[in-house]
């Protein structure tokens, strides 16, 4: 059998979707699995063991042209299956005139109407991402979800152990939603609680090098020892570098973003910060161990969105800024 997977969203709902992967070769390791996503997140699945094909889908060429050139794609793979895990139009189409023996998706999907099965998918009663996106494969598999997986190669191992010879802690400190950020100061605050013999390395993109270099200038004077133990990491390494680094971290800091999932796919130890969104939307860590933190007051404005949004509506910014450091330092010293 020949299956695809489509995940075309950010990258975190690309780690999810690994658990897909992960369940459908546990149950027929001999069929050819592909994988369609966006231009950017390919680099997820550089080492990855059995998947076949990684087709990329370029968001920012012409619109009409790449989706009939993914389509033509698809359609000359000879699908099986085509089980889509986005939820919007574009890669509806592409699943509906797949030429797919079958074409499964979620209901709220436009084109879901073209699908042979569809699959309602339902935020907000805990249900995690990766268990509403089991539901889609469980008539081919079984009932239980299996955990996502990213597949670091040695060479990132080896990238990063210049980095692993002392006890290290990671904070990924970005997002792309703001209200998803927890607060600069608030950062420097969890550093300044940091044991002093471990090292602390901050991770992002290129685009979170000013944010990273923000929350080093925002420790105190005094604090200038371990200042010299923090290394700014942004833009150095590559998704799977990334991940090779916090699977032997103490701990990872991270906001509900990206690095969350990475944390998640290879078992790291992490502690999420949840400040605008909430756990039971079903994006919370995975991690044998793994923790989260969000505030403990009852605020009528929160979650304000599934997303986040680019600033607080109310003003304020209460649910990252109610967020004691303290109390996220003693969760993650939980044995």
């Amino acid at each position: 059998m020949k299956f695809l997977v489509i995940q075309t969203a950010f990258p975190g709902d690309v780690i999810l979707a690994t658990s897909v992967v992960e369940k459908l070769y546990e149950f027929h390791p001999t069929s050819q699995i592909d994988f369609l996503l966006r231009k950017g997140n390919e680099s997820l699945f550089a080492s990855h063991p059995f998947l076949k094909k990684v087709l990329i889908w370029d968001k920012k060429k012409n619109k009409f042209s790449e989706i009939l050139r993914l389509l033509s794609e698809v359609r000359n793979g000879k699908y099986d299956y085509v089980i889509n895990l986005h939820r919007f139009s574009s890669s509806g189409f592409i699943t509906a005139f797949s030429g797919a023996k079958n074409k499964i998706g979620f209901d709220k999907n436009p084109l879901s109407f073209l699908f042979t099965e569809k699959y309602e998918h339902k935020i907000g009663n805990e249900t995690h991402e990766i268990d509403r996106n089991h539901k889609l494969i469980a008539k081919l598999t079984n009932e239980k979800s299996a955990k996502p997986k990213l597949y670091s190669s040695e060479k990132d191992f080896q990238t990063v152990s210049e980095y692993t010879t002392e006890k290290y802690v990671c904070f990924a400190p970005a997002s792309v939603w703001f209200t998803k950020q927890w607060s600069t100061h608030k950062w420097a605050e969890l550093i300044n609680l940091i044991p002093a013999e471990q090292n602390i390395y901050l991770l992002g993109a290129s685009s979170d090098l000013k944010l990273c270099q923000e929350i080093k200038a925002a420790l105190a004077l005094s604090e200038v020892e371990k200042q010299s133990k923090i290394i700014n990491l942004s833009g150095k390494l590559t998704f799977l570098e990334s991940a090779a680094l916090m699977k032997e971290a103490e701990m990872n800091y991270v906001n509900d973003s990206a690095p969350l999932h990475l944390a998640s796919a290879v078992n790291a130890p992490v502690t999420a910060v949840f400040c605008s969104t909430v756990p039971e939307f079903g994006f919370g860590p995975l991690s044998d161990k793994s923790f989260v933190a969000q505030t403990k007051k009852d605020l009528s404005c929160r979650p304000c969105g599934l997303h986040g949004k680019s600033s607080c509506p109310e003003k304020h910014f209460n649910c990252a800024e109610s967020i004691n450091a303290q109390d996220v330092i003693s969760l993650s010293l939980t044995k």
